[in-house]
């Protein structure tokens, strides 16, 4: 995998107040950390970093102004819930040749037998790797695979360079037989009885309030 390089500034103030004006002049306030060193606090260009956490395990070049280049990872992301935009970024300190222990996305590719479903159990596997050889992600293929198939960790194929990290006999994905249109319909008939209840309890509850209204207007 290639680097991504930003260009980063020291911050200088801290607090809501700070960051709220970060945001408004599209920069993110970050931290790095790592190696038993203190923390630093940095501005990156919001744009920039935008597009490059769009790349999962991102390896960044961080030019920071009056310190030099350091290499890091995003360790987290946190968003705005509502708008998506990015609020403030974790950064871990890595060296070249150093293995750290990343969350890597699981990708299914192909088609299970007919009358399957292909349940994706876990979506993201523990992988150890060299901090600047990090997978994007690992694929498998269920082309053709039968009911009662399973797909553990172990069974996966790995980028060369990196080994799980998790527990090897966690099930990734399961190939069931697929729900029959009489299951179906079954579910949904439960679930409409389930529902009855609640809406007869609350349209009990509407006409004692209204009662209990006409009552104090009376």
């Amino acid at each position: 995998m290639s680097d991504v390089k930003i260009a980063a500034e020291l911050r200088t103030e801290f607090g809501k107040g700070a960051a709220r004006r970060l945001r408004r002049a599209a920069k993110v306030p970050a931290v790095l950390y790592g190696h038993g060193t203190d923390p630093v606090h940095l501005a990156l260009p919001g744009h920039d970093t935008m597009l490059a956490l769009k790349t999962p395990n991102v390896l960044l070049t961080l030019d920071i102004e009056g310190r030099g280049s350091e290499l890091a990872l995003p360790k987290h992301v946190q968003r705005d819930p509502l708008k998506g935009f990015i609020e403030h970024v974790d950064l871990l300190l890595v060296k070249r040749g150093e293995k750290v222990t990343v969350e890597v996305a699981v990708h299914v590719t192909g088609e299970a037998a007919p009358g399957t479903l292909v349940n994706l159990d876990q979506s993201t596997v523990s992988i150890e790797a060299e901090a600047t050889h990090l997978p994007e992600g690992i694929e498998v293929s269920v082309e053709g695979l039968e009911e009662g198939t399973q797909i553990l960790a172990k069974d996966l194929t790995l980028a060369r360079g990196s080994s799980l990290a998790g527990d090897p006999e966690q099930l990734v994905v399961n190939v069931t037989a697929a729900p029959t249109a009489e299951q179906l319909e079954g579910e949904v008939e439960e679930a409409a009885a389930e529902e009855a209840p609640a809406d007869e309890a609350a349209a009990a509850e509407g006409e004692a309030a209204d009662a209990e209204a006409s009552s104090d207007e009376s």
